[in-house]
């Protein structure tokens, strides 16, 4: 049987399957044209419409592109992108989103008080002070206090990868916001689900994409309630309200609120979760201000996710190193380093504040939001602008790295700038002014 009549189904869903179980199988391989979609629906008897439903659903799982008239085709498997430092490259790297070492506090004076007893298996899997302190720390912010149970996990994208395995099958669709975080991006595509595009303006995930989300079927919502990533956006108390309110009606829909910067910003959490969802996870990384390596989060949540969270780490690594969890206890207790956070947390924005006027002097308007990085409009395809600003010698991120479907970020850069001196920020703010009013006269 030739590859294209070895496709069955009769639902977008199955067709979508069969393609898959192809490529899996090797019979269809990167680079081979699918069946038309009107030759498809004419050979399966199904609508039209339902083949490019099926090929919509191969295309947001990364297996596929439609080329438009040059048909929909297999897709060679690549790496998606990452957060962190360019690989092998001399360029001046500002689009990593790192935090700056400098501000990360010195761990020597912890780690040689954290000697003690080792720790058996069999134990509590989280140090009891660590979860006090973790309780205290969320209280504040969740509607019954009582109700907590806290989690440890080796930082907010094991905690995400390991809430959406225990509540999701393959091909179940996710909300994402858009842009969105590149490893939020990753998580959900190597995961197998389904990404689902909820525009994010001013004030933080729109509510008519949240409820056009829920409608499309998805069981999971993802939500960065401060300095968004990429955008530097943080949720309005109005906003908030209304995602509550639209939330109220899927109470069993798992929330995941991920709140990143939560020890670094300057902004107020507001929460998308009511009294009333069942199904909810608040999720605190300590990476951002002690340091990447410090591979740890808090997952505050509801118990039945909690214990749905403690199945999915029992056959992995099962608990977060204990001298780890002290070493965060020891940090996030020590009024010295709390000083050092807060610091850190009000140079990043005075950075960010200082290039944005530097950027808009030089006739590239841009308003600094919260968090590590910039969000800038360029007004022009920000992929040329990118490629002239590495003939100068700059390494930036184009904004279609970040997107699902919101095109206008392909005239978008993210920039992190908080480590520059002076005078290199105000060369790079006017290389990309050049590199700018270079692409829009082309």
């Amino acid at each position: 049987m030739r590859v294209d009549e070895a496709i069955t189904g009769a639902s977008a869903a199955e067709i979508a399957e069969s393609v898959r179980d192809l490529i899996d199988s090797g019979r269809l391989s990167p680079g081979d044209l699918l069946p038309s979609v009107r030759a498809l629906a004419d050979r399966l008897g199904v609508n039209r419409n339902t083949v490019v439903a099926a090929y919509r659903l191969l295309g947001q799982a990364g297996l596929v592109v439609t080329l438009g008239r040059a048909g929909t085709r297999v897709t060679a498997p690549g790496p998606l992108p990452t957060e962190g430092y360019a690989q092998n490259s001399v360029l001046r790297d500002v689009g990593d989103g790192n935090p700056d070492p400098a501000l990360i506090p010195d761990l020597s004076r912890a780690l040689a008080a954290l000697a003690g007893r080792p720790v058996l298996y069999g134990e509590p899997v989280v140090d009891p002070d660590l979860e006090r302190w973790a309780h205290d720390w969320v209280s504040p912010d969740v509607a019954d206090p009582r109700a907590v149970r806290i989690t440890v996990t080796g930082g907010a994208v094991d905690a995400m990868e390991r809430l959406l395995a225990q509540a999701l099958t393959r091909d179940d669709a996710v909300a994402l916001e858009d842009p969105c975080f590149l490893s939020s991006i990753r998580t959900v595509r190597l995961g197998g689900y389904r990404p689902v595009a909820v525009p994010v303006d001013a004030e933080g995930m729109t509510v008519d994409g949240l409820k056009a989300a829920l409608e499309d079927g998805v069981r999971a919502v993802i939500c960065t309630p401060r300095a968004q990533n990429p955008t530097g956006v943080s949720l309005t108390a109005r906003r908030a309200e209304q995602l509550r309110d639209v939330l109220a009606g899927h109470p069993h829909v798992l929330v995941i609120i991920d709140d990143h910067s939560a020890m670094l910003t300057r902004q107020p959490y507001h929460s998308i979760v009511g009294p009333s969802h069942r199904r909810w996870a608040l999720v605190r990384s300590v990476s951002k201000s002690l340091g990447p390596d410090m591979c740890l989060a808090i997952t505050a949540s509801d118990p039945d996710t909690a214990d749905r969270l403690a199945m999915r780490l029992s056959p992995g690594s099962t608990w977060v190193s204990h001298l780890l969890q002290r070493l965060t206890v020891a940090l996030v207790t020590d009024p010295e380093v709390l000083a050092g956070i807060d610091r850190a947390g009000e140079h990043y924005l005075a950075r960010n504040r200082a290039f944005a006027e530097r950027l808009t002097a030089h006739g590239v308007a841009c308003t600094a939001g919260d968090g590590l990085s910039l969000w800038v409009d360029v007004g022009v395809p920000a992929r040329a602008v990118t490629e002239k600003l590495m003939r100068r010698g700059w390494l930036a991120r184009p904004g279609d790295e970040f997107v699902l479907a919101d095109q206008s970020a392909a005239h978008r850069l993210r920039l992190t700038v908080h480590t520059l001196s002076d005078a290199d920020a105000e060369s790079l703010a006017a290389d990309i002014a050049a590199a700018v009013r270079a692409t829009a006269t082309r």
